[in-house]
């Protein structure tokens, strides 16, 4: 009995078997999840073996700034940048050659876009260097520089193995219900924007103007 209309001619291959199904339900080429625990511990190892051969430095690494992230999504958010900027350096006071040498990430190309953020990356900075142990390169009085820990200081020290050295400060997500102030209900917010852009609007030309005038004047 043949097919009413012109449809497509059935050529119908049966591949619903073992081996050629999608997903769960394919029993052959289903992954298997056995050596769980085993790559549970050769990662553990791997980390030990990682903190030993960076010991006394931090296990992490470099000392990365807290950053907000890109675009209206997550930049309410925090997170480890790549660097600290060279205003940042400056104002903690830290020279950049010594910044490489002490553990400190650098990114050149980052900029400052606000006071908060680089205040807290430089209080991120000086905390660092309150608690960083400069050890000496060699052993010996000679070898001993300025600014490296005396060596009763160096005695049983702990590594730091936490993932951001300095942990990432948590922004508190709740603000507490408050009475509304006599100043805020007078204080209108559209006017306050609308006479910020309006000024930005006819900056030029009352810079303008100004200058005019005292050409006259003179």
């Amino acid at each position: 009995m043949g097919h009413g209309g012109n449809n497509v001619i059935p050529n119908v291959h049966f591949r619903k078997v073992n081996g050629c199904q999608a997903g769960r339900k394919n029993r052959v080429f289903m992954r298997t999840w056995l050596d769980q625990a085993g790559r549970k511990k050769r990662r553990a190892n791997n980390r030990k073996a990682k903190a030993a051969k960076l010991f006394p430095r931090p296990a992490a690494g470099l000392l990365r700034p807290v950053v907000h992230p890109p675009t209206q999504r997550y930049n309410m958010k925090l997170r480890l940048g790549k660097g600290f900027t060279l205003d940042e350096l400056k104002e903690a006071k830290i020279p950049r050659k010594l910044a490489k040498t002490v553990g400190i990430s650098i990114d050149h190309r980052r900029r400052n876009r606000c006071t908060e953020s680089l205040q807290s990356n430089v209080e991120r900075l000086k905390l660092y260097m309150s608690k960083l142990l400069l050890f000496p390169k060699k052993s010996g009085t000679k070898s001993v520089k300025k600014g490296d820990a005396p060596r009763s200081q160096l005695q049983n020290v702990a590594q730091n193995t936490l993932k951001e050295i300095i942990p990432v400060p948590k922004p508190a997500l709740r603000i507490k219900a408050r009475a509304v102030t006599s100043g805020e209900k007078e204080q209108s917010a559209y006017k306050t924007l609308k006479k910020a852009r309006t000024n930005k609007r006819y900056l030029g030309a009352k810079m303008k103007k100004a200058k005019a005038a005292e050409a006259k004047d003179a």
